[in-house]
């Protein structure tokens, strides 16, 4: 079979020719449709994400395909079940092996390309924005980096959730992608004072940023006191430094949020949130945002528009 992986961290992934895996005891075999690339695929590569997993390393966190063998032990979902994988690795490969509780059955009326793209993101948002940040209808939510895979997906269900949603994002054309998802009012992180454009407009009671760097600063000062305040990630390669003093002044509440680290943490949270979230995908509440589907062969170009920031919404490895 194909697979993209790294034989040790910090160089560049390849295409090579590996055996087909055998499910072990727990396992089941996916004979993978859809890979979704995400943020943490290129920490991975680099040795910067919070797992580290012994080389060498088959690459895709997420991915949807069909059961194809079941291992020792194992009940089901059956052979020939559709279904959406988060594993944390494997994902870009014809086959991968998987711990069948980290197999979830999908609509059959899902795409593979959206099954792909869903979990990380969705689930990310969601389990921010109301587990965490416990988002109130009425309450205005600032969306960093809102045009990228999980940014546009807290845009959507921020306004799900009745909040009146700010996104900010690069260029005209990612703030499109923004309003179109549900923003209310649009911010060009490019040309304005975030800062002073936030703040013109009330000002924000969450704050949802994936982005981290000067953004997180300026909406750190933005937010309004009792405000929370949610760093799931920081693609501008800055953690921020949290000045406490702000934080009692103003009664501001950081919160930080690991969606895998829920698998261990508070599975039953996972569950729930994404029953809600197949709920409201079943309704046509919730649109994918699939900007790029790409061949496996062209898994390193799919990665570079991650890197480079050129891609809105999810990127995704077709097989």
């Amino acid at each position: 079979m194909r697979a993209i992986t790294i034989e040790r961290y910090g160089e560049s992934p390849r295409l090579r020719a590996l055996p087909v895996p055998e499910p072990g005891p727990g396992q089941i075999r996916v004979r993978i449709a859809a890979c979704g690339l995400n943020f943490a695929d290129l920490l991975m590569i680099e040795g910067r994400y919070q797992e580290r997993p012994e080389p060498p390393v088959t690459l895709g966190m997420e991915a949807a395909g069909v059961v194809d063998a079941l291992g020792p032990g194992v009940e089901g979902p059956p052979p020939g079940t559709r279904v959406a994988v988060f594993a944390g690795r494997g994902g870009l490969a014809d086959y991968g092996c998987f711990p069948a509780g980290a197999c979830l059955p999908i609509p059959d009326a899902m795409p593979f390309a959206h099954a792909a793209a869903f979990q990380v993101a969705y689930g990310t948002s969601h389990v921010a924005l109301g587990h965490r940040a416990r988002l109130q209808p009425g309450e205005t939510l600032l969306v960093l980096g809102a045009a990228g895979g999980v940014g546009l997906t807290a845009v959507e269900i921020g306004s799900i959730m009745g909040a009146r949603v700010i996104a900010c994002a690069r260029g005209a054309d990612r703030l499109r992608a923004a309003r179109d998802a549900g923003a209310d009012h649009l911010i060009d992180s490019e040309t304005a004072d975030l800062r002073a454009e936030v703040r013109a407009l009330g000002g924000a009671d969450v704050v949802y940023d994936p982005v981290g760097g000067a953004q997180f600063d300026a909406a750190f000062r933005a937010a309004n006191p009792g405000g929370r305040i949610i760093p799931v990630g920081f693609a501008s390669g800055t953690v921020p430094q949290i000045p406490a003093n702000h934080l009692l002044v103003k009664n501001l509440t950081v919160i930080g949020l690991y969606w895998g680290g829920y698998l261990k943490l508070g599975p039953r949270v996972l569950a729930d949130s994404l029953a809600t979230l197949f709920a409201w995908y079943g309704e046509g509440r919730l649109r994918p945002h699939v900007s790029r589907e790409m061949p496996l062969e062209r898994a390193a170009e799919a990665l570079e528009l991650l890197r480079s920031r050129q891609s809105t919404g999810k990127v995704v490895v077709t097989l």
